[in-house]
Formats: structure tokens, sequence, C-alpha cells
């Protein structure tokens, strides 16, 4: 039996080789999923974004559980970022959902990110499907929490949960651009701390401020550590799934997502052919020099460079 069949029939170990493959760019993993895609589209995707240190693991961790109690099959996939130095990652977010690891119906797979950008892995998207095709019902994806860069998951996830604590610092942290764009429900953890009023007042405020958003995030305080409000912010998750189901713009937010995808797969190979011959015939050090000479320019070099591709 081949991987992609064991996969379908729920093989652990496959769902983790196959995961690798994706890391490691090997093609046959590309094919199986090409060969199952028909397989995927089941499991709903939910993105856990925040500053790090604002307890989005230990938040992960709780609202499984819940799930857990309804019987849900879940897979979580936790980016951790990558040394640039040693190209190492330290890999514990799943030490803080070490209960989950004794469940046969909880996958759990921490990724490194390997250098991209975004709070993502660059083989997060593989391993989507394949989870999804192993039969997971919920798929959560626990992103690096490096802060105002950190918005690549809006272009995977169904709902996006954004976590928060109070007195980050300033009060503009609350209204900064970008991050705080992309959610779809924001968790105020740790609110047993004084001042989370004060940073949901902050939130909601600036939310007021976004007349062009037909879906009205709502701001939810919780406490991972004494459990407190886990499932009113499960019913706010459920009930932007919800509204996206009913106002069918699940479809078009998934549809946005493919393209996206699509053009990072291009991008990719399109970087890789180029790069590989660049790199064959010695060309990119021979540029540098031509501009670091004044001989030519960034510019020329880089049309230089895409016509490899042309020849």
């Amino acid at each position: 039996m081949d991987l992609g069949e064991r996969l379908l029939n729920g093989d652990r170990r496959a769902c983790a080789r196959l995961i690798t493959m994706l890391e490691n760019n090997d093609n046959e993993a590309i094919d199986i999923l090409r060969d199952l895609y028909k397989y995927s589209g089941n499991a709903y995707v939910i993105g856990v974004t925040g500053a790090p240190g604002s307890g989005k693991s230990t938040l992960t961790d709780k609202i499984v559980k819940e799930f857990r109690k309804k019987g849900k099959k879940i897979g979580i996939l936790a980016i951790d970022p990558t040394s640039p130095f040693t190209g190492g990652a330290i890999l514990g977010d799943r030490i803080r959902m070490n209960d989950l690891t004794l469940d046969k119906n909880v996958f759990i797979r921490s990724m490194g990110t390997r250098g991209a950008l975004g709070g993502m892995s660059r083989a997060t998207w593989g391993a989507v499907k394949v989870l999804d095709i192993f039969g997971m019902d919920y798929i959560f994806i626990e992103t690096v929490g490096v802060g105002q860069s950190e918005i690549d998951i809006v272009k995977i996830a169904d709902t996006v949960l954004m976590v928060m604590v109070p007195n980050l610092g300033d009060d503009i942290q609350a209204i900064k651009a970008g991050i705080m764009e992309i959610a779809d429900v924001f968790a105020i953890n740790k609110s047993d701390l004084e001042g989370a009023d004060r940073t949901k007042l902050e939130i909601e405020m600036n939310l007021d401020l976004s007349e062009d958003k037909e879906y009205r995030p709502p701001v939810v305080k919780v406490s991972a550590r004494q459990n407190k409000g886990i499932d009113d912010l499960i019913d706010k998750l459920m009930e932007h799934r919800r509204y996206l189901e009913d106002t069918g713009k699940i479809i078009e937010r998934r549809k946005k997502n493919i393209k996206l995808e699509i053009m990072k797969l291009i991008e990719e190979e399109l970087m890789s052919l180029i790069m590989d011959k660049a790199f064959r015939e010695n060309l990119i050090e021979d540029l540098a020099n031509d501009v670091i000479a004044k001989e030519t320019d960034p510019y020329t070099a880089k049309e230089r460079l895409i016509d490899l591709i042309k020849e």
C-alpha cells in the first residue's frame, strides 16, 4: 500500500511522512497530493496569530480540548521561527499541548519557517492539504508570533483568531495597521490581569473606524491559564463560520486563497529555475562583481537573470 492509500486509511505515520517530504520539496509528495486533491476541502482551517508571549499555544490547547469533547478530529500545525545562523528551530509549541499528544484523534506537527516570512512555513499550504485528506474536521495553524509582518495566515485560514494581551505597551499597539486588519475574532488572553477592559475598549474603538467591514469581529476576554471564557470564544469562532457559510463567502474566501497559492507556486518555481541556472553558470557572482564595479546596475542585472528562463 502506497503513502497515498495509507493516508486515506488514517495512517498517522503516512501523514507525518508526507508533511516531512513536503518540507524537503520532495516531488513524490506533490504527485501524491495531485492524485488525492479531490478528497480535500472538508476541514475548516482556523489561524491563530498574535504577538510573542500572548499565550497562543496554551489558548489553542484549551480550544482543541473543547472541540475534542464534541468528537471532532483536530490537526494542529505549530510554526516556529528558524535560526538564520544555524538553520535550527526550537519547535517548542507542542510542549504546551503535551496532554493532546496522547489523543489519537489529534495530530500535532511543529514546523520551522526555514527562512519564510509572514509567520508561516513554506510547506504549510501542503501540510494543510495532507491533514485535510487525512480526515481532520478542524485544522489549527499557530503562527510564529513575529508582529506586524505576520499576515500570511489570512491567505490560508477560513477564520483568523488574533490573540492579544493587556498592557502590551503603548496604546498605538491596538490600532496598528496590517496585522490588526486580518482578524475575524479577537481574544484578549490573560484577561485576569489589570488593563484587560482598557485593551478591549481600544480594540472596539479601532473596529468602529472600519466602516467598510461587512462582519464586525467580536472581542472576547479569556484566560487560557484559568480556563475562563473558552466556551464564549468558541461560540464566536463558530459564529464567524456560520456567517461565511450562510453568505457563501467561504467559497469566495477559499477561491481568493487558491489564487494566491497558485501565484506563490509559480513564483517559487520560476525563482528555482532562474537560480539553478544562474548558480550553475556562476552568473550571480559575475553580475554582483559588475554592479560593484559600476559596469552595470541592479536593474539590468535583474533583466539578465530573467532572460535565463527565456533561453
